[in-house]
């Protein structure tokens, strides 16, 4: 093999190379300081994006009732000054 049909090492190259050992080490420390029944997993997180639209479904839904409530309680004092006050 001669020097020619060797790739040469790019600045490319060695970004990968660091890039892929820190993620091997997060993961290592992950798993020794988590341990192996707490580690993160794309199926936990998906369900947390999941209880995460839930929660925020449920928020929107209870701010749409209060947003009615209010319009119909202002809309029933609009309608009551509107009506003739008896003269005395």
């Amino acid at each position: 093999m001669s020097i020619e049909t060797i790739p040469p090492i790019g600045l490319t190259t060695i970004s990968r190379t660091v890039a892929s050992l820190a993620v091997g080490m997060v993961h290592t420390l992950e798993r020794a300081v988590v341990g192996e029944g707490r580690m993160r997993t794309a199926r936990g997180n998906a369900w947390e994006a999941v209880c995460a639209d839930r929660a925020r479904a449920d928020q929107r839904a209870e701010l749409d009732r209060l947003v009615a409530e209010l319009t119909a309680a202002r809309a029933a004092a609009r309608d009551q000054q509107r009506e003739p006050q008896p003269v005395g």
